[in-house]
């Protein structure tokens, strides 16, 4: 969500990656992560408020699905929603919780929470509206656990009450109706976006810190209400950041825990630590990982192989794709004014960063950009400056919009871009203006990395 102020709320995360591990599942082999999110951009034209999923092999570099599309839409209450979770449940299959709220209207009350069930993420069945208190507020950013000393599911959430919020829970079997709410967590000032892991026997919860809009961890040898003591410093990339989502490597003893900002809009900040108990955490670079486009409030769910497999074959890879830069990582590949150039994510319009990489028009081994939002348009060096032209069928356009894909100068796992008929220059940056310069192994080691790209979602 965006920045409110104190006592109106603001954020909204939640609580509660399922801290016991579904029978079922705790012998399985978690390969890869779902992600639910919704979407919004600086001028909010990439606004939608269904439930988008998105999936990563690494927990790091995700790949959207449904073409960045919603694959299920609230029909009742505000028939829109933010701050997705998914848990798995102890019977298998999954549910999904959600804030009720259509866009950002702050002053919106809802006692309600959305609902679906789900066998496997690609079918969503029982949608429905959780009641989950009766107060003159909101239920933002709901999120579950297991609770194995209850026998039951705590959903967490953030209400106000007593004047600022709160974060509030109540415990439910079935995700149909739930106890009376209480109260879980109250530091005495606006609190909001908990949410839970377990390790070596002990709980922790992250949270935001509304006054400061910073995270903060929080742990506890129970999962009582009130039981929840601040262990760390305030956490935070440089600006506000909310709605915390903490998930473990599945191949290293390494934790990551994600933030979403809304300035801009629409930014994730990820950390990682190899003890969550000692509370320090380093900020990655943004070469490290790549969000799904657009994406708001991260809930994370680990998956199995099969499982992505799955998922990506019921809902498709996007047809298109985003090209990173290596040395400025925030920065993509994008057309504005016809120009060629690399700019900080997230902008508008949100669709110039996004290309089709087709066969190249001069040489099918090869590739060319073509531009999702101008299709008749390509991406071509003219006086060696990358410029978006529509394609007039010469050879001679043909030629200048063909690159050949090489490994990457400054890391081979990235891409560099070998120019067809200048085949001594690549595709570079220069004071964010893309263009064709001669480029060597020799070459200085800011020129190497100017050429170097990330093709991704």
């Amino acid at each position: 969500m965006k920045r409110r102020t104190l006592l109106s709320a603001v954020g909204a995360a939640g609580v509660g990656a399922a801290l016991i591990r579904p029978g079922s599942a705790a012998a399985a082999t978690y390969a890869g992560y779902a992600m639910a999110y919704f979407t919004e951009s600086p001028t909010m034209t990439a606004a939608n408020y269904g439930l988008h999923l998105a999936v990563s092999a690494d927990g790091l570099n995700w790949t959207p699905l449904n073409q960045n599309n919603p694959v299920a839409t609230p029909t009742l209450g505000s028939k829109g929603l933010r701050d997705p979770f998914i848990l798995r449940k102890q019977s298998g299959g999954f549910v999904v919780l959600a804030t009720d709220l259509n866009g950002t209207d702050w002053s919106y009350q809802s006692q309600y929470i959305h609902v679906w069930d789900s066998a496997d993420l690609r079918t969503f069945t029982g949608y429905r509206l959780l009641k989950v208190h009766s107060l003159a507020t909101h239920a933002w950013a709901p999120e579950a656990y297991w609770d194995a000393s209850r026998g039951q599911y705590a959903v967490v959430y953030s209400a106000v009450t007593g004047g600022h919020n709160v974060l509030m829970v109540n415990y439910t079997s079935d995700f149909v109706t739930a106890s009376a709410p209480s109260v879980f967590f109250d530091p005495g000032y606006d609190a909001i976006d908990g949410d839970f892991v377990s390790v070596n026997g002990v709980n922790y919860m992250y949270f935001k810190n509304n006054t400061n809009s910073t995270l903060l961890g929080t742990r506890s040898s129970t999962l009582n209400p009130g039981s929840f003591a601040i262990y760390t410093s305030a956490i935070g990339p440089g600006r506000g950041a909310e709605a915390p989502q903490i998930v473990k490597a599945n191949a290293a003893g390494t934790w990551y825990m994600w933030g979403d900002t809304w300035s801009p809009n629409g930014r994730f900040f990820c950390w990682q630590t190899a003890d969550v108990a000692a509370g320090s955490w380093t900020l990655l670079n943004d070469r490290a990982y790549t969000q799904p486009l657009n994406s708001k409030h991260p809930g994370i769910t680990p998956i199995t192989s099969a499982e992505q497999s799955a998922l990506t074959s019921a809902w498709g890879a996007p047809k298109w794709n985003r090209v990173k830069s290596y040395n400025f990582p925030d920065r993509y590949v994008r057309h504005s004014d016809n120009v060629g150039r690399i700019d900080v994510y997230p902008f508008d319009p949100y669709q110039d960063q996004l290309w089709t990489l087709v066969p190249g028009l001069a040489d099918a081994t090869g590739v060319s950009f073509r531009s999702v939002n101008y299709p008749d348009r390509y991406l071509r060096h003219s006086n060696y400056a990358l410029v978006l032209n529509a394609n007039d069928g010469t050879s001679t356009f043909a030629a200048d919009a063909t690159f050949y894909k090489t490994a990457g100068f400054a890391d081979s796992t990235w891409t560099s871009f070998r120019s067809y008929n200048y085949p001594t220059r690549y595709l570079r940056h220069y004071n964010y203006v893309l263009r064709i310069d001669p480029i060597t192994s020799t070459s200085s080691t800011t020129d190497k990395q100017d050429a170097t790209f990330r093709i991704g979602y």
